[in-house]
């Protein structure tokens, strides 16, 4: 009879621990799950970190062999000549103008639909790659204008 005991017990022991194992399992469970989602966030973050790192790295093209800057820094060229040729007329609009002037302002110039506002962010980021280059500069009210080039001093 003692032997009964002992295996009721026992048996009664066991279940407590099983049910306790299964009550940890499903908590591990849990938390692996939410690793996992953790896991797909942070993935997706540095996916975008990755995209948002390549479209702000200055583009470049090949050329005889060596990249170039297809809208180099205004101390690395030695002119205008240097930029693409619609950078170039960006550059002339700006200029030509009495004062800071607005994208708006330069893309009617250029005839594009400045009543759209998606039509002026392509204008607007190279507006703003000008400024970042030192072609152009960027007031805190989003206006732009011409950096003057520096006089050079004549040798008698």
């Amino acid at each position: 009879m003692q032997e009964r005991q002992w295996i009721a017990a026992r048996r009664s022991e066991l279940d407590s621990l099983a049910e306790e194992l299964t009550k940890r399992l499903q908590e591990v469970q849990v938390e692996r799950d939410e690793l996992d989602v953790a896991e797909r966030v942070l993935n997706r973050l540095a996916e975008q970190a990755r995209a948002d790192a390549g479209a702000l790295a200055p583009v470049s093209a090949k050329v005889a062999g060596r990249a170039v800057l297809l809208v180099p820094h205004r101390s690395d060229a030695a002119e205008e000549g240097a930029l693409p040729g619609d950078y170039r007329k960006i550059l002339a609009i700006v200029r030509e103008a009495d004062g800071p002037v607005q994208v708006r302002a330069v893309g009617e110039r250029l005839g594009l639909n400045a009543s759209v506002r998606g039509k002026l962010e392509p204008l607007r980021a190279k507006m703003t790659k000008l400024a970042d280059r030192g072609w152009l500069h960027k007031r805190p009210d989003g206006k732009f204008t011409a950096r003057s080039w520096p006089r050079r001093r004549r040798v008698p």
